[in-house]
Formats: structure tokens, C-alpha cells, sequence
């Protein structure tokens, strides 16, 4: 049962989407629901269909108070580390809200403070609260968006179809053409038995 609020009528939740991928930006969103907001279908963005997936956005985007959504690029990833680019998008996002929570709730087990603010960190949170199952949908909704947007510049790695993540044809579409701008460079494109023909 998700439930809806954890200690707090002004909370926000906060999620991530895109942390495993090869490739684009990890993805933030921030959300803070209503204290009346209930919805029968809204669940971790995992676990619903895509048609769920952009239904729920649009009701959320119409029924939440506030919402923010924040790309950290590949670029910044490499430099910082995908965990610290997590949590900077998240905080990103947070910085979006014009209302100040209360409390935040994070999915996840890793979190630094933000602006003094009580949080909480649930790991599979986005499947027990219903402030970050809507962080996760937006979060996974808006990177799907830019990875569509960016396949169409490089169509040979289907991020149409991967969105990114380390599949079996998105690695080998990188063993064949090599990485591109948006690939991440401090992660392992390809396994070990593999190289590139350099």
C-alpha cells in the first residue's frame, strides 16, 4: 500500500532516473502532492507502462502544487561521480520549488542535506510513497523525452528502444561506431572481453 504522506502535509518526494545508463544525463524531479491527492494507478515509474508512464505526468503536472525536473549531463557525471550527480540533480530540483517543504523524501539509502530541511531516505521508496512515485514518473518521463530527442542526432545506438542503458545491442552499436559525446566516459561502455579497435 503506498501511502501518502510520512510526516509532513507539506512534503516533498524526490527521485532519480537514468543512474545505470551508458549514455544522456541522470534526471531529478521534485514534487510536492496535495494533502487530498490520491490516485489508484501511481507507482514506481518501474513498474507501470509507458502509456501510464505519460497518463500520470499529465495528471500530476495538473494536480500537484509544485513540481521541479532537472537533467545533470553526461559531462558533469564524469566529473563528479553518478552518485554525487544524483544528488545534485535532486537538490537541483528541490531549488525549482517555490514552496519550501517541510520534509523531503529521497528514494534511496544516499542523500546530503539540503538547506537544513528534514529528510528521509526510503530505499524502494518510489514503491511506498506516493510523493516519489510521482518524482519517479516525471524523472523517468522527461529523460525518456531526451533521449528520444538525441537518438534522432544518433540513431545507430537506438536510444529510441534503450534509452540508454547497457543493453546487449547498445553495446554493441558502441563497439562498432565507438562512443559518441553523450556516452559517459568514466563508465564501462563495454565489458572487459571487449575493446575498441583503437
Amino acid at each position: 500500500m503506498i501511502n501518502s504522506f510520512y510526516k509532513s502535509f507539506n512534503e516533498a518526494g524526490t527521485d532519480e532516473a537514468g543512474r545505470g545508463c551508458l549514455a544522456g544525463p541522470v534526471t531529478a524531479a521534485a514534487i510536492i502532492l496535495p494533502k487530498s491527492f490520491e490516485n489508484e494507478i501511481l507507482n514506481d515509474s518501474k513498474q507501470l507502462t509507458k502509456i501510464q508512464r505519460n497518463s500520470l505526468r499529465t495528471i500530476l503536472e495538473e494536480k500537484c502544487t509544485e513540481y521541479g525536473v532537472v537533467h545533470i549531463s553526461e559531462k558533469e557525471i564524469d566529473q563528479i561521480n553518478i552518485l554525487n550527480a544524483s544528488i545534485l540533480g535532486m537538490h537541483r530540483a528541490l531549488d525549482q520549488l517555490k514552496q519550501i517543504p517541510e520534509h523531503i523524501l529521497v528514494d534511496g539509502n544516499k542523500f546530503k542535506p539540503y538547506k537544513q530541511i528534514p529528510h528521509t531516505c526510503f530505499v524502494k521508496g518510489d514503491s511506498r510513497f506516493l510523493s516519489i512515485a510521482a518524482a519517479s514518473v516525471l524523472a523517468k518521463t522527461y529523460r525518456d523525452d531526451y533521449m528520444l530527442k538525441i537518438h534522432e542526432e544518433f540513431p545507430v545506438y537506438n536510444w529510441a528502444k534503450n534509452k540508454g542503458y547497457p543493453t546487449r545491442e547498445h553495446r554493441a552499436a558502441i563497439l562498432k561506431h565507438g562512443p559518441c559525446k553523450y556516452h559517459r566516459k568514466t563508465f564501462k561502455l563495454l565489458p572487459e572481453q571487449l575493446s575498441f579497435d583503437l
